[in-house]
């Protein structure tokens, strides 16, 4: 259990903050993320990379008080869509401090970044440096970018979330790429290709895979002098349940190492290293079920709040509001949509629980609340933010009348 969680009086507090006594007040399900410890883990990795540009990555939680919080001290953004282009924008991050990176970007996204003035396109394909060109020659403008690699590297993670194998989605083969920029005329082209970026994935096992990445894309960069950035995508793994994992110095010696003495500038998308540990998901106990091998607790809250069990076979910290010395059973902590997936954690031991009370489902702060999702009818939850002493919602819980708004 992390440092900042502990029982206080028999009740489960976050630094200072009395969870229940939160949920009492907004309700459950809802979400629950600590400012100091966002701040915490963007100087950590400022402290790792002294030189690396860090574009905090949008996809992981674009609440906009994240985005201000973050923006105020020195970060810069990652978007995959016009969308969180819009929302860092609305936030009050500069245009000029986003990079557009993304596998589909439409004409209309497109269109949004270069009459913006984004700072950066990563391009995925032939195609979409075709679409970039006829878009910025009917703009007169001069948009930079990076091509996006892909280096053939399977990297050792949920086959989900490996980005940089052949058969990826992501990228442009290495022999492609060499093509593409030997035509590069910057006198003809109404675009400048300047760097290259690669992500292989997320939730990286060991940084090995990494630096052969990372020598791939050095290895063409040397071919072509005016490439001068590189930007290596994030990936920085998170312990959910305290299993063993690289840490961020793992990653950042040798990475620093391949490039002592190159004059490129480096560019980091982290985002779950910034704010996974840093959210909580409070859930109350519905129903009691007792099974042949333990209990169930069906909960308020499920794959509509956190898909990733269900989608990754993730696994998540539970923790119980109220402290039970008693012992602990084995327990399924199941959500109400309807669904067999639908399962906060399964088989872990936990005290022998009410109806009413109160869960926390830790590592909550990245793809929780952005994959959420109106499933069931079910209304989003709220967003809060703890600061020091005090705490304030972010985004208010929806209602049923919102679920029908947009509807004609």
């Amino acid at each position: 259990m992390s440092s900042t969680l502990a029982y206080q009086d028999g009740r489960l507090h976050w630094h200072r903050h009395d969870l229940a006594g939160i949920a009492a007040q907004v309700g459950t399900p809802c979400y629950l993320y600590d400012f100091e410890g966002i701040r915490a883990n963007f100087r950590r990795l400022q402290a790792a990379f002294p030189s690396a540009e860090i574009h905090y990555s949008l996809k992981a939680n674009a609440n906009l008080a994240v985005i201000r919080a973050l923006h105020a001290i020195g970060a810069h953004f990652d978007a995959v869509s016009g969308g969180e282009i819009f929302r860092a924008v609305q936030a009050g991050v500069p245009p000029s401090q986003i990079v557009f990176a993304g596998v589909g970007k439409t004409h209309r996204e497109l269109d949004y970044a270069l009459r913006l003035g984004v700072g950066w396109i990563n391009a995925e394909s032939s195609g979409e440096l075709a679409r970039i060109d006829q878009l910025a020659r009917s703009l007169r403008a001069t948009p930079r970018l990076a091509l996006r690699l892909n280096p053939d590297v399977r990297a050792d993670t949920h086959p989900h979330i490996a980005t940089g194998h052949a058969a990826a989605k992501f990228g442009i083969p290495l022999a492609e790429a060499a093509d593409l920029l030997s035509a590069h005329d910057p006198s003809r082209d109404a675009y400048r290709i300047e760097g290259l970026h690669v992500h292989i994935g997320s939730q990286l096992g060991s940084v090995d895979h990494t630096l052969e990445a990372l020598d791939a894309a050095l290895a063409l960069m040397d071919g072509f002098p005016f490439l001068t950035t590189l930007d290596l995508g994030g990936g920085f793994p998170v312990s959910y349940t305290g299993e063993p994992v690289p840490t961020l110095e793992a990653f950042a010696e040798p990475i620093t190492a391949a490039l002592q003495g190159r004059p490129v500038r480096l560019i980091l998308e982290p985002g779950r290293y910034i704010v996974a540990e840093n959210g909580i998901l409070l859930v109350e106990v519905q129903y009691v079920k007792p099974t042949s091998d333990g209990v169930i607790y069906v909960t308020d809250g499920g794959m509509t709040e956190l898909i990733r069990p269900a989608l990754y076979a993730a696994t998540h910290g539970v923790l119980p509001l109220r402290h039970m010395p008693e012992a602990a059973v084995i327990s399924h902590v199941v959500g109400p949509v309807c669904e067999s997936a639908d399962v906060l954690r399964a088989v872990v031991a936990l005290p022998l629980l009410r109806e009413g009370d109160l869960l926390a489902v830790l590592h909550a702060g990245a793809y929780g609340a952005v994959m959420a999702s109106n499933y069931n009818a079910r209304p989003l939850a709220p967003e809060i933010a703890l600061e020091s002493d005090d705490w304030r919602v972010v985004r208010r819980r929806q209602r049923w009348e919102d679920l029908i708004a947009e509807e004609v």
